[in-house]
């Protein structure tokens, strides 16, 4: 079905026909939503530690982790485009020769303008594009009111100025501490030598956009000595970028391939669970993930720590049993009281139920990945949480479920969505090797019908797109999951540039 020139782009792409013609098949087939049983809840799928267990856990980790290898991982290339949307319509619909500005800031439709520019001086960039302003402009302050606001938006976003709408989004400056700006970038450097450090040095690991990555390393060349001497820590950083290869292919709304105005085939991004590659491509005792934007000033950094330990001590209390558990079960002769309490254990820590007492099917269980997820009480933003899901075979497992994998049309699965009480923030803490010390395939263990279709549009023409199974989601669905309510001070996304006005954004 497709042309040698096409099949000459699926093999530049690192694809197979094999690879895409199945990418063609699932727009045909559609992907199944995931069956929703009942949303995880404290007591029921999500543990709380009190004060005495969380100290417990920490103790745990801070007593093993120069004997580790320990990894952060931050997925970070994300654009800043969207953090800006709202100063985008400004600039496309205020007329700064001659609007009002005060009577167009009044209109409903514009209070997160109003908000913007009623705390301007708030934000970290405000004095870089000032002085940018007033170098070109002598008489900047003394203009009026519509003009500095639109002048200013225009140098913070344009190619011209500083040009922010191309930037990624852990590039931009978050916050700042006397004189100095510091980006998420920094912020995520600075939080790592908090718990991510063994033996004086924090590993890092970024995936970024390949545009952006030498403006990373260069950024990291401006701070290292400061965050150096701050944190007396020493940095390891690495970067990746989403590979070609995890590309999907673009189908019409009639679930043929779609091609564009050159007879060519498109080819897209498949969304995060793309980078699922990126992370098993590293290798560490223990690698917390946390997205780019994800961060707080420094002086919230030491209990944004603990929880962080706390986790990944409940992380390695589990792994010390599990492993105990295998070396056990894989020696000769395996008592039943053994296989009666690996069964046990399955059960209570993973909440996996009427677990067969079978050697192979615990071994099954205990030899795969692990993850401690850190949850926080649902405050409507947008994203999944934890539920408990039946997959097609009738297997009991709870999951972070992405939104747009449920099928909120179904009354009955809405109604469990709407009883929600819990949001995943991606704060997650990873055990990617087995009890020999070696790294798992991580690529074993992903669900391939946890992905989705999406309707898009390319150069003004419909099309469908299809996502891979998410990172934190389907991508892990055959790991063993824990999930731990962590506080709200854990989980401050930036989202819009006025994001940055919250408390834990302004030192």
């Amino acid at each position: 079905m497709f042309t040698e020139k096409n099949l000459q782009q699926i093999h530049n792409h690192g694809l197979s026909e094999t690879k895409v013609l199945r990418q063609l098949q699932i727009f045909k087939e559609g992907i199944p939503f995931a069956n929703v049983v009942e949303p995880a809840s404290t007591g029921n799928g999500i543990a709380v530690f009190s004060k005495t267990e969380q100290q417990d856990f920490a103790k745990i980790f801070e007593a093993e982790k120069d004997t580790l290898d320990l990894l952060k991982f931050v997925p970070a290339s994300g654009a800043a485009t969207r953090m800006f949307k709202f100063l985008h319509q400004f600039l496309e619909h205020y007329d700064f020769k001659n609007g009002a500005i005060d009577a167009f800031l009044q209109k409903q439709e514009n209070k997160n303008l109003k908000t913007f520019f009623g705390s301007i001086d708030n934000f970290a960039f405000s004095s870089l594009v000032k002085e940018k302003l007033e170098a070109k402009f002598p008489d900047f302050e003394n203009l009026e009111k519509g003009k500095r606001y639109y002048f200013f938006v225009t140098e913070m976003l344009e190619e011209t100025g500083l040009n922010f709408n191309n930037m990624p989004k852990g590039l931009i400056p978050f916050h700042k501490y006397g004189e100095n700006y510091v980006t998420a970038f920094g912020e995520q450097l600075f939080e790592a030598a908090f718990y991510a450090t063994s033996k004086g040095v924090a590993n890092l690991h970024f995936t970024v956009s390949a545009e952006h990555e030498e403006k990373f390393k260069k950024r990291y060349e401006e701070i290292q000595e400061t965050i150096e001497k701050r944190t007396g820590a020493k940095f390891n950083i690495s970067y990746s970028f989403q590979k070609k290869e995890t590309d999907t292919l673009a189908a019409t709304p009639e679930n043929e391939a779609f091609l564009d105005e050159n007879g060519d085939l498109v080819f897209r991004p498949s969304g995060h669970g793309a980078l699922l590659e990126n992370l098993n491509d590293v290798d560490a005792d223990i690698v917390f993930i946390k997205n780019i934007d994800n961060v707080v000033s420094q002086n919230y950094v030491e209990t944004i720590a603990f929880h962080k330990k706390v986790l990944a001590g409940k992380l390695l209390s589990l792994q010390k049993k599990i492993f105990g558990f295998v070396e056990k079960l894989h020696s000769k002769n395996v008592s039943e009281e053994i296989l009666k309490e690996a069964a046990t254990f399955i059960s209570e820590a993973f909440l996996i139920k009427n677990t067969a007492i079978n050697k192979e099917e615990i071994l099954k269980i205990l030899e795969r990945p692990i993850r401690v997820c850190g949850v926080v009480e649902n405050t409507g933003a947008p994203g999944g949480g934890p539920f408990l899901i039946k997959d097609k075979t009738g297997n009991l497992s709870y999951q972070i479920v992405e939104m747009s994998q449920i099928d909120t049309k179904n009354p009955q699965q809405n109604a469990l969505v709407e009883q929600a009480t819990h949001f995943n923030p991606v704060d997650l803490v990873c055990g990617i090797r087995n009890y020999k010390g070696e790294k798992y395939d991580l690529l074993q263990f992903s669900d391939p019908d946890a992905g989705f279709i999406s309707n898009k549009s390319y150069n003004g023409k419909p099309i469908k797109a299809l996502e891979l199974p998410g990172l934190w989601n389907g991508a892990m669905a055959n790991w063993n999951t824990v999930f731990v309510e962590v506080p709200l001070i854990t989980f401050n996304p930036v989202k819009t540039v006025n994001d940055l006005l919250n408390a834990v954004h302004q030192p």
